[in-house]
Formats: structure tokens, C-alpha cells, sequence
């Protein structure tokens, strides 16, 4: 890397001979058109952390940046989200395919200035150097997203801005947005008021996995408004951030059906009973296969879609138990009317539904790799998360995929064995290990390959009842994954070069501590980020950690 310290690693970067370009405070920054939000972005972080006012100034030739200036243009002979960077002596060229390359363009940028230019204020009057080099880059995968999951913890609006800016410091481009759950909702539905004022809401929260006799007496909830939602999705738009709205079902429902009883399964259980769930694992509480209920999600959708741009909507489809399907008469009489075969094909009816209602309206449906069971959904992507498999079939089958198998990259997995970890679940999963994760499986080769439209990393909360909690499973492994999704020249997971990465780390370390990430270091937690362990209980009785190696499924 040539001592840039760059993450992720870019394709190409090649010194310059001579200085660099020193900034001061007759530096000009100049954004030409089509460039987008890059140059107003650009001007108050480095304003921020630099003092330096980098007013606009006048286009330089078409080689290269007017003197003293650093110059953002488009160029269309290079990727949408590529770019290439230039800085000599007397200034810095930024070229981008689109919008989004030139954004991508001044991430580099900022970290070239080492991690003070993290900073919301200046440390120090300077200097301000950007070494001389020239860096052309672009993605290797057009989905490089974190699944953030604010339903089983709520993370208030500026919690989620934040992690919208460590996102984009990664370069990573999707937010997928995980808002119902059976432990909450979180989105205000105006037709449905009842979704937050009874289903945001938890009388109480098990503090551990689902085996801890351990309880957090204190309510828990919260939601957002739609308007909280329309700032968070413009926010991310300008950082070239995709949100990606998940709404659940037909299972993981019991906070819905909490507050509307008769979209549960009422000729089996007495859904009036039923409170938001405190406990953590899958209820056995789903929707009933109605047409009532069709209509209330569709309303749902309605407005759902109003707020989210994107193309994709997620709608779950995971782990979804038929018990009460086997046990209901209404739901053994849609399956015979509609002529299925049983409960799982009732689940694919249920998909099928929301996949042709979204693109009657010229949105695309992606759920959890269940979705497959009974019966794939035409047109519907699929979230891999039990493995490799499911993502497999639904390539072969000609459907896209985002992989994102629970073994490699489930950031609530601890980072290391031992009894200092907070709340220990599932497998090991070092930094080493997200490292070497590699999104698209042997099995699938040519434009089958192309069907992987890339991976994310999932952080669910159900032990993480606070952003420094999210933050320590989360940070430092999303930037070995970011770098796995971003750089095109990576080898074979093996052949990885794992010590270049963690030297780079080294510097990354700073401009996390810049940004006030609270990452487990990587010497091991902090004493405020240990395990708790109350003196009345032997270590290992909160969490649930899984010995061995996680298989390759």
C-alpha cells in the first residue's frame, strides 16, 4: 500500500516523486457539476477538523486541479462508483464515474490526511499534507451493506446518523434497517397508530441469551416518526447510502399482533393476551393467513414505501414456526382452497403475495433464505443467512443474492474464546476471520456468480443494549469487511495478506478513536467492556458461545 495506510484497499495507488500538497488556508475547493454532495460534504468535514475555510474557487485545465486546489469533476469513462485520485505539489484532482465515485473519491481523501481529519474540530493549525499519488479505484461489489437491527434495542435517530457516517467512512453502501421485530416496532404507520403506541413498547428485557434467568426490569422501546425516518433516509442519500426498510413477516410478529390481536391466529390462541415479547428466540406467534391481514400490511407497505426510495423492501420470511398454522382451521381451509400443499407453501403464498403487490408498484422484494422453502417468489432476492446454500440455489435458479452467512459475518458472534468477552453468543469470529470471508462460493462461476450482488454484515442487538455495545461488536471487523466487499484485487481468502491489513489497521485504529468508536481492541476488551458476571452465577451462564470452527454450510 505504499504507506497510505488506506482501508479499504484501493486497486491501484502509485506515488508520485516530490511534496505532497499542503493545505492552508488559501486552499480552494472547488466541485464541478454532476458532482452532487461530495464537494459540500467534503468542505464541512475537512472544515471541521482542519480550521481551514476551503472556499470555492475557479476549474483548473483538464489534467489537472487549478494550483492550490483540490477539485472534484465528473468522469464518465470511469465506473458510477469509481474514481481516481491525483495529488501533486500544487493540487488535488478528484475524478468520478458518478456521483457516488466522487463521494467514494473524497473518503480516500480524508484519510490521506491522516485521522485528525476525523475530527469535528481542529487539534492543531497544521500541516495539513495530502501525500503525492495517484489512486484509481472502484468497487467490486454494487451491495456492501450492515444490517443494523433496531428492534430487539432500540437505537435512537442520531444513533443511527452516526452509524450512517461510519458506514460511508467504509464506503460501504447499504443500510439495511431491521424495524419490526417480536420484541418491537419501530416505524409510525399513520393508519395503525397502534403499531408504536402498543408495539414499541416492552414491559421488560432478558438480560442475555434466552436461557438467562437474568431480567432487566426496565421498560424498553421507542420508535421513529416518519419524519425521523425521511431525514435518516435523506441523510444517508447524500452519503450515497441505500436504507433498505425490513418489515417482518409472516413470522416474528408478536409485537404487531400485540397491538392489532386479530392478525394472529385468534381460533387457535388468545392473541387479546398477548404483550410485546420480552423474551428473546422465535415466537410461535405469526400472522394469520387472511385476507384481513394481506390488507392491513399492504396499508403498511403503502406508507412504508412512501418513505423508502430504494428498490428493495425486505420482508423477512424467516423463521416462521407452523404450529398454529397445523392447529388452525382458518389456515388448514386457505390451504385447501388455494390448493397447497401444506403450511410451507402457505408461507410461499404469503410471499408471493407481497413480491407481486411490490412489483405491481415497481419495487423489488428481498427476504431471509426461508423465502425458498415452498417455493421460491418470482422476482424476489434472497438474503443468505443460514449459510451459503440457500444462496447458491437461488443463484443457480437465476435470482440474485446478498450474502450474508450467520458463520462468517453475524457481528453479534464474539471475537475471541475466553471468559472476558461481553455476553459470549455463537462462534468465534476474529478480525482475521471476517478478513478471509469470501462472498461468493466456489460453486457458483460465471453469470451465476454475477447473481451475488454482494454481501452484508449482520449486527443483531439482542445483547447489545447500547451504542458502545454495538459499537464494540461491531468495530474493528466491519473494516476487514468492508475492505472484502470494496477491493476488486483481493486473492483467495488463504492468500489474503493479513499482516499488510493489520498494519494498515494500525492507523485505522486512529481514526477510529477519532470518530469516538468504542472498538474492542485488539489486545482484548477494555475493563468496562468485559463480561459482567454477578457473583451468584458461574461464567458462562449468561451468554451462548459455540465451540469449534463454524462449518461452511
Amino acid at each position: 500500500m505504499n504507506g497510505l495506510d488506506l482501508i479499504p484497499a484501493p486497486t491501484r495507488a502509485v506515488p508520485h516523486p516530490g511534496e505532497g500538497f499542503v493545505l492552508d488556508e488559501t486552499t480552494r475547493l472547488t466541485a464541478g457539476p454532476g458532482t452532487g454532495s461530495a464537494g459540500p460534504w467534503l468542505r464541512a468535514a475537512l472544515g471541521a477538523a482542519t480550521g481551514l475555510p476551503l472556499g470555492p474557487g475557479e476549474p483548473g485545465p483538464d489534467d489537472r486541479a487549478a494550483a492550490g486546489s483540490v477539485e472534484l469533476r465528473l468522469d464518465p469513462a470511469l465506473p458510477a462508483e469509481g474514481y481516481r485520485l491525483t495529488v501533486r505539489q500544487d493540487g488535488a484532482l478528484l475524478l468520478g464515474g458518478g456521483p457516488a465515485g466522487v463521494f467514494w473519491g473524497a473518503q480516500t481523501l480524508r484519510q490521506l490526511l491522516g485521522p485528525d481529519a476525523f475530527r469535528r474540530a481542529p487539534l492543531r493549525r497544521g500541516p495539513w499534507t495530502l501525500p503525492a499519488v495517484e489512486i484509481e479505484d472502484a468497487p467490486r461489489f454494487g451491495w456492501r451493506g450492515m444490517m443494523l437491527d433496531v428492534a430487539r434495542h432500540f437505537m435512537p435517530k442520531e444513533g443511527v446518523l452516526r452509524y450512517l457516517d461510519l458506514l460511508a467512512a467504509h464506503k460501504l453502501n447499504v443500510l439495511h434497517l431491521h424495524l419490526t421485530d417480536d420484541q418491537g416496532w419501530r416505524i409510525d404507520i399513520r393508519r395503525y397508530p397502534k403499531l408504536t403506541e402498543v408495539g414499541a413498547w416492552r414491559s421488560r428485557t432478558r438480560y442475555g441469551h434466552r436461557a438467562s434467568p437474568l431480567w432487566d426490569e426496565r421498560p424498553h422501546g421507542g420508535y421513529y416518526t416518519q419524519d425521523d425516518l425521511r431525514e435518516i433516509v435523506a441523510y444517508a442519500a447524500d452519503r450515497h447510502i441505500t436504507v433498505v426498510p425490513e418489515i417482518d413477516i409472516p413470522g416474528h410478529s408478536q409485537a404487531a399482533i400485540a397491538a392489532y390481536p386479530e392478525l394472529g391466529n385468534t381460533d387457535v390462541v388468545d392473541t387479546s393476551a398477548l404483550t410485546v415479547w420480552d423474551d428473546w428466540g422465535v415466537s410461535p406467534h405469526v400472522l394469520a393467513p387472511t385476507d384481513a391481514v394481506l390488507r392491513f400490511y399492504e396499508h403498511v407497505l403503502e406508507e412504508v414505501l412512501e418513505l423508502f426510495p430504494g428498490q428493495f423492501v425486505h420482508i423477512g420470511g424467516d423463521e416462521c414456526p407452523k404450529d398454529q398454522w397445523r392447529a388452525s382451521a382458518t389456515a388448514q381451509a386457505r390451504i385447501k382452497e388455494l390448493g397447497l400443499a401444506g403450511e410451507d407453501e402457505l408461507q410461499s403464498w404469503f410471499i408471493r403475495h407481497f413480491d407481486r403487490w411490490l412489483a405491481d408498484r415497481g419495487r423489488r422484494l428481498i427476504g431471509w433464505d426461508e423465502i425458498l422453502e415452498g417455493g421460491l417468489a418470482d422476482g424476489a432476492a434472497v438474503s443468505s443467512w443460514r449459510g451459503y446454500a440457500g444462496g447458491v440455489s437461488a443463484a443457480l435458479a437465476g435470482h440474485d443474492v446478498v450474502m450474508c452467512p450467520e458463520q462468517q459475518v453475524y457481528l453479534d458472534h464474539r471475537q475471541a474464546p475466553g471468559d472476558q468477552e461481553p455476553m459470549p453468543i455463537g462462534f468465534v469470529r476474529t478480525l482475521e476471520d471476517v478478513y478471509r470471508f469470501e462472498p461468493v462460493p466456489p460453486q457458483l462461476t460465471g453469470g451465476h456468480a454475477e447473481r451475488v450482488l454482494g454481501a452484508q454484515a449482520n449486527v443483531w442487538t439482542e445483547v447489545m443494549e447500547s451504542a458502545q455495545r454495538v459499537d464494540y461488536q461491531v468495530f474493528p471487523r466491519l473494516a476487514a469487511f468492508c475492505e472484502v466487499v470494496w477491493s476488486r484485487g483481493l486473492p483467495a481468502p488463504a492468500e489474503r495478506d493479513l499482516a499488510g491489513f493489520q498494519g494498515r489497521m494500525t492507523a485505522h485504529y486512529g481514526r477510529l478513536d477519532a470518530l469516538g468508536v468504542a472498538y474492542r481492541p485488539a489486545d482484548g476488551p477494555l475493563p468496562w467492556q468485559r463480561r459482567p458476571v454477578p457473583e451468584h452465577m458461574t461464567t458462562g451462564q449468561l451468554g451462548r458461545p459455540i465451540d469449534g470452527p463454524p462449518p461452511i454450510v
